[in-house]
């Protein structure tokens, strides 16, 4: 059993939503790039939902998403887990991020969305109790983007995942020369 960390928060401007996953897997960490697995769903759920065409490159597709009042991180820190999915990560040993911290600096989130039922359920089981007034954030668990989650389609993904932008504005992205437009950014 290999011990895996997670990676560092991408965090967006005056975030609004903070978006867990549980923990990256094996091509994610391989490549240190959050949901990297080519059939991954998130990337292209977000760019729909954010009205972006996102840069091939990830280093350009961070500075996107830092436009976007959102912020980007795992509920776990560390783990033992053998191969990439969730059901496979141990249950002793778990290390769960400073999302209380995270929480305290960033006084503007209302949601937080679960990338799958997994980080919901880890979020309750190791998050929950460290943080004052739960209760003034609204949780909600999303389908996960993962291609592992093959019950429900891309379009089924997405129109879940919609609700998040119930939080947000999304800016007008109409300006083609944007850097949030542009592929070559």
């Amino acid at each position: 059993m290999s011990i895996v960390q997670s990676f560092k928060p991408i965090i967006g401007l005056e975030p609004k939503v903070l978006i867990l996953g549980s923990m990256p897997g094996i091509a994610s960490l391989t490549e240190h790039q959050y949901y990297a697995h080519p059939r991954n769903a998130f990337w292209p759920i977000m760019a729909q939902l954010l009205c972006v065409e996102w840069s091939p490159i990830y280093s350009q597709r961070v500075k996107q998403l830092g436009h976007f009042p959102l912020i980007l991180w795992d509920v776990l820190k560390a783990c033992k887990r053998k191969g990439s999915l969730d059901s496979a990560i141990m249950t002793e040993g778990l290390v769960a991020n400073d999302i209380a911290s995270l929480l305290s600096l960033h006084q503007g989130i209302s949601c937080i969305a679960f990338n799958g039922g997994a980080a919901d359920k880890m979020f309750k089981q190791q998050v929950t109790p460290t943080i004052e007034q739960i209760d003034r954030f609204d949780l909600l668990r999303m389908p996960s983007t993962s291609p592992a989650h093959a019950s429900l389609n891309f379009e089924q993904k997405l129109d879940q995942w919609r609700r998040i932008t119930d939080y947000f504005k999304i800016p007008d992205h109409k300006n083609l020369d944007s850097p949030l437009t542009s592929v070559n950014s």
